[in-house]
């Protein structure tokens, strides 16, 4: 009669319990585990798979939120920021990143509404800082919150604008310029300067506010929408 058990050393089919059959993986048992849909934490190791296998291809989107307040009146060119994301980054094989990391920049550019009229700000994306070290990424910025538009292309770098003087905003102005510049001419009794000082007037308002926008204003908490340039390694360098 077959012995399927025995006390002090229980067995089954020849194999002690507590012991790993022979050939099996010998990775550290928490490389190993994964979740009923086959995902797992990336934790910088190869574990002897091509690294093609860890790579978050170009193209992903994902969104972010500011670690600070930005304000295009008070930032410098060369300025760090950083921000955190919001959702997992996903390679192949269901290796991913958790949402929660840091993502560190730099300000690469820096417009005020005072120089140009319209605000804008480039953002340079530099390091993911992962519990294993830190990963280089290439990304830009494809949406914002509120009023801001994105430019993006080889050209743009994914500059964030703010908003310019409207039409309305400029006529409006322009109204009451001539209003102003006529004041003269009627308290001198003389039309022909009155209509001249009006026209002036209307002119100097009209492209005062025309050339005039707001500043660009983005809270700590704002979300952006990135996007991969270049896959993003999940391994350690």
């Amino acid at each position: 009669m077959a012995v399927l058990g025995m006390v002090g050393g229980l067995t089954m089919s020849g194999l002690t319990l507590g012991q790993e059959p022979q050939g099996q993986d010998s990775a550290p048992q928490e490389t190993r585990q994964a979740s009923h849909n086959g995902t797992r934490i990336a934790d910088g190791e190869r574990h002897g798979l091509p690294v093609e296998v860890y790579a978050v291809v170009p193209g992903t989107r994902f969104l972010v939120s500011l670690q600070q307040d930005m304000n295009t009146k008070a930032l410098r060119m060369n300025q760090e920021f950083h921000v955190r994301t919001l959702e997992p980054l996903e390679a192949g094989s269901g290796i991913y990143l958790p949402a929660g990391v840091d993502i560190r920049g730099h300000i690469s550019r820096v417009e005020s509404a005072g120089m140009t009229g319209r605000a804008k700000i480039w953002l340079t994306f530099d390091e993911v800082r992962t519990k294993f070290g830190k990963l280089p990424i290439v990304a830009e910025v494809m949406g914002v919150p509120g009023d801001h538009s994105i430019k993006s292309g080889p050209m743009q770098e994914g500059v964030i604008e703010g908003r310019g003087g409207t039409q309305k905003d400029a006529a409006q102005a322009a109204a009451a310029g001539a209003a102003m510049g006529a004041i003269q001419g009627v308290k001198a009794k003389n039309k022909k300067e009155a209509a001249e000082g009006a026209a002036m007037g209307a002119l100097e308002a009209y492209l005062m506010e025309a050339g005039r926008g707001q500043e660009l204003e983005l809270p700590k908490g704002a979300k952006l929408e990135l996007e991969l340039e270049r896959a993003l390694y999940l391994v350690r360098e």
